[in-house]
């Protein structure tokens, strides 16, 4: 009997499906970058900053969280439980340190420091990010959108489910949810660090996981609309602190809901015997060309068949364009074996195997998805980083909603994001990344609302913004490792995210700062001009270092139409990627489908 459970228990440790959802908890802590607006008034206040040093800081914060190279590169050379560690003590150490200040407990820094120390503890979010997707989607190698979607999403909601969890302190001291901040990931990665790895998922694929995925999207679901009415009911109704109490322990249990699947695959069902887990394998292999082993011959003979074959073939429905292509092969192989044709060896990867980054970089391909990603998340950075002014000139106290908003919205846009282009991938064997075009014309529209400035402007803009900002977390890595292989996914993927501070340095650091704060002076002279008289010239001369405030749909009109107009250049650029890569993806999923 002991033994028998001892074996159960190991199922269950080396359960795939165990691994995923520990990572959907880690990644719940890979969002501590959206909590930012909720600290920056104490450390505003603490330390006396002006919005400029704040705007700073807020940019140290998005370098911290999207420049991930020493992430990818621990998480190839280091275990990932070693890798998740170094992200916790980082995280620690910065925003440990940053409360140490804002409370007096140690001395201030100057500015460039402080920078450094939110970049520190902000860069700590990038080894969980990498950790959990590495080890998932290596876990799950057939079911990348869902997996990356779902991943990324919690990365998304962790700002709501943090706040919700520091309503439950109820602290006059604001500070409080810095130190939570520094203190809560590290207690957590610790705790379950040494579960995040490869546990051999190939072997694991049951009829089951469709069904398992379902429940978790379910789950996702409810918990997205859970929160949205959290968050409205503490709003507009004066709740006490025993029923914020009980709305938080409710969150816990729907986060812990998931872990019945592994529970369930691992106590209440037979484990496949070795026979079956390698004849499951080997169908696996044939199917899945990724995972499978190519000899030489086949790869020359693929490589030949990519150059000879005519351009009409890639215009073919996918059963007739695999007919084709086979044939094709056939006599190509045929031809080699009797000499007629001289087979030419290959100096490198192609689309669709293992790619080291600077091969990858080499390529047209990477650089059309790394420009489409900057344009499209880079737009959607601007609104969430400036979405407490846009809220405030168009009349709106109440910031935090939009705040909270945007995150369930960026939430369903991740989850969706990876669902859809699982179907677009899947069940059409066509490029992940029409998926893409789609959420980029959704931003489009979001962000001509915010330029209208119409009633209720806010609300849909960050709805549609929202939406299509999360899809492109979930559609662009599962895309990066499908084109450009999995064996170096962590390097690819950490830079790729580069993408999001260079869109925020240039669309917000440059573009909406420097027209919000055109317009503000615009208002502020013809407001001066209104009242010359001796008070208003000492009151102004006494406040000049005061940061100026711009009211109206102006504030954020031009800025909008700008990036509405990149949204739309970034669609094109992903349907020209999609043009560029039919073939491939046809030759990766078209065979599943014949």
């Amino acid at each position: 009997m002991m033994a028998h459970l001892k074996e159960r228990f190991g199922f269950f440790f080396n359960n795939r499906w165990l691994v995923f959802v520990v990572a959907m908890w880690i990644q719940t802590f890979a969002g501590i970058g959206y909590l930012f607006g909720s600290i920056s008034p104490i450390i505003k206040s603490s330390l006396n900053y002006n919005q400029k040093q704040i705007a700073r800081l807020g940019v140290a914060k998005d370098l911290g969280d999207s420049v991930g190279f020493l992430a990818g590169t621990l998480c190839e050379i280091l275990p990932l439980w070693a890798a998740l560690l170094v992200g916790a003590i980082q995280n620690f150490i910065g925003y440990g340190w940053v409360w140490l200040i804002v409370t007096g407990r140690t001395l201030p820094l100057p500015l460039w420091a402080m920078c450094i120390l939110i970049f520190v503890g902000t860069n700590g979010e990038t080894y969980f990010n990498t950790a959990a997707l590495v080890s998932c989607v290596q876990n799950f190698p057939k079911s990348r959108g869902p997996v990356v979607g779902i991943l990324k999403g919690f990365a998304g909601l962790g700002g709501a489910i943090l706040t919700q969890i520091y309503a439950v302190i109820h602290s006059p001291d604001h500070a409080s949810l810095i130190f939570m901040i520094a203190v809560g990931p590290a207690m957590v990665i610790i705790a379950l660090m040494f579960i995040i790895r490869p546990v051999g998922g190939h072997r694991q694929v049951r009829p089951s996981d469709g069904l398992s995925f379902s429940f978790i999207y379910s789950i996702c679901l409810l918990l997205a609309s859970y929160l949205m009415g959290v968050m409205l009911v503490e709003d507009l109704i004066d709740v006490s602190h025993n029923v914020v109490i009980i709305f938080t322990a409710i969150l816990f249990i729907l986060l812990i809901i998931p872990i019945v699947i592994p529970i369930s695959l691992s106590f209440t069902q037979e484990p496949r015997v070795p026979a079956e887990e390698a004849l499951l394998l080997s169908e696996s292999q044939k199917q899945d060309p990724e995972n499978s082993e190519h000899d030489d011959g086949h790869e020359i003979i693929f490589s030949e068949v990519e150059e000879e074959k005519p351009k009409e073939v890639d215009l073919l429905p996918a059963l007739e364009r695999q007919k084709r292509i086979a044939q094709l092969q056939v006599k190509l192989a045929q031809a080699a074996a009797e000499g007629a044709v001289r087979i030419k060896r290959r100096r490198g990867p192609h689309r669709g195997e293992d790619f080291t980054l600077m091969q990858a970089l080499k390529k047209a391909d990477f650089w059309l998805m790394f420009f489409s990603l900057l344009l499209g998340s880079g737009s959607g950075l601007t609104v969430i980083d400036n979405l407490g002014q846009m809220s405030q000139s168009l009349g709106s106290n109440n910031t935090h909603v939009f705040v909270s908003l945007i995150s369930i919205w960026n939430f369903l846009g991740r989850i969706g994001g990876g669902y859809f282009s699982e179907i677009i991938v899947r069940d059409n064997a066509y490029p992940r990344h029409a998926a893409m075009a789609v959420a980029q014309v959704i931003m489009a529209f979001g962000h001509f609302f915010f330029a209208m400035g119409w009633p209720g402007a806010m609300y849909i803009g960050t709805l549609l913004v929202g939406l299509g900002y999360g899809a492109h977390w979930a559609i662009v890595p599962a895309a990066a490792s499908e084109l450009f292989g999995l064996k170096n996914f962590g390097a690819l993927y950490n830079f790729l995210t580069l993408a999001n501070p260079a869109g925020s340095l240039v669309f917000s650091g440059l573009i909406a700062s420097s027209i919000y704060d055109m317009e503000a002076e615009k208002q502020a002279q013809q407001h001066h001009d209104g009242q010359l008289n001796l008070a208003s010239v000492l009151t102004n001369f006494l406040n000049m270092d005061e940061p100026l405030k711009c009211e109206g749909a102006i504030c954020f009109f031009l800025t909008s139409l700008i990036m509405s107009g990149l949204c739309i250049i970034a669609a094109v650029l992903s349907m020209i990627l999609v043009y560029r890569t039919k073939a491939v993806y046809a030759q990766l999923y078209g065979r599943s489908r014949t």
